[in-house]
């Protein structure tokens, strides 16, 4: 299996494409990341997470109507495609396992990770010509889902939008008339009357602090819970439960990362290598491959530039 993410047409350049190497080994899985594919008049484009998170379609519906479009602190295109990656892997392996032995290429592009990503906005313009757009804290057409402050600062999210949950969470917030009010008794009506059902739970989160709104929708089976920084995860009983963080040792030091999830119940991952040190193989790489003798090595590394 060979993993690049290259602009197209590197590998080719250097003699390690698809056509040679398959021919050295029918069945290699050769797995390609780039911007926008190996494919169609963008493939040549050097392509970032950033720009094809816009070119997908993610930043037209993050953040609020009006206002610049919002980039999550995250370089989600990266991820998506990774993900991806491992998706067209596997079925590749299990193509080559039970069919004849053959390998192929995966060809992920990060805009089309991130496009697989939009739900039914594509059904919902040809079928109807509505342009999804951002929604800030809510979801277009699903009421109530949204974040409330409350009185401490904190912020909680609430998705009462099923029938029979709103009624229950309108009764825990002391609003008995919207729990039997006619017109919000489906999401229908509730989305027509949104602005009133999102006002009517933002004046009774802004009493209570979020430990005590959360602990009465936990009570009432409503759907509810805070929205956390990575120092509540890595306290937080849930995470420490399900084995979230693993330690590693870089560089003679302890170090949490992430747990590989999901999680298997006969073949469980773990991390049993956190990868070199950095400049681990600069002799290898500079003296052996490109060679460079110990004294450049040394001059370079004085230099700062390895």
């Amino acid at each position: 299996m060979l993993i690049e993410n290259f602009r197209p047409g590197t590998m080719e350049k250097w003699g390690l494409g698809p056509a040679e190497l398959e021919q050295r080994n029918p069945g290699l899985v050769f797995t390609r990341v780039s911007g926008y594919g190996q494919t169609g008049p963008l493939a040549p484009r050097p392509g970032f997470a950033s720009v094809c998170e816009g070119f997908g379609g993610l930043r037209h519906v993050n953040g609020f109507p009006g206002e610049t479009p919002v980039r999550p602190n995250l370089s989600l295109g990266d991820t998506l495609a990774a993900l991806h990656a491992v998706i067209g892997i596997l079925l590749a392996l299990q193509q080559r396992a039970r069919v004849d032995g053959s390998g192929q290429v995966v060809d992920v592009a990060i805009y089309e990770s991130v496009f697989n990503m939009l739900e039914s906005v594509v059904p919902e313009y040809d079928a109807a010509g509505i342009v999804r757009g951002p929604s800030g804290s809510t979801i277009t057409g699903i009421v109530p889902t949204n974040t409330y402050r409350c009185a401490d600062g904190k912020f909680v999210i609430i998705g009462g939008n099923a029938d029979s949950i709103f009624q229950r969470l309108m009764r825990a917030a002391g609003r008995d008339d919207l729990a039997d009010d006619a017109r919000l008794a489906n999401n229908a009506g509730r989305v027509e009357h949104q602005e009133e059902v999102d006002a009517a739970i933002s004046r009774w989160t802004a009493t209570l602090p979020s430990a005590q709104v959360l602990a009465i929708l936990t009570e009432a089976s409503v759907p509810s819970g805070p929205i956390y920084s990575v120092e509540d995860m890595m306290e937080d009983p849930q995470y420490q439960a399900r084995g979230l963080f693993e330690t590693v040792e870089v560089d003679g030091e302890p170090l949490k990362i992430p747990a590989i999830v999901p999680m298997l119940a006969d073949t469980p991952g773990e991390t049993l290598w956190p990868g070199p040190s950095l400049g681990a193989h600069n002799e290898e790489i500079y003296g052996e491959l490109l060679g460079y003798s110990k004294s450049d090595i040394e001059r370079l590394s004085a230099d700062g530039v390895i």
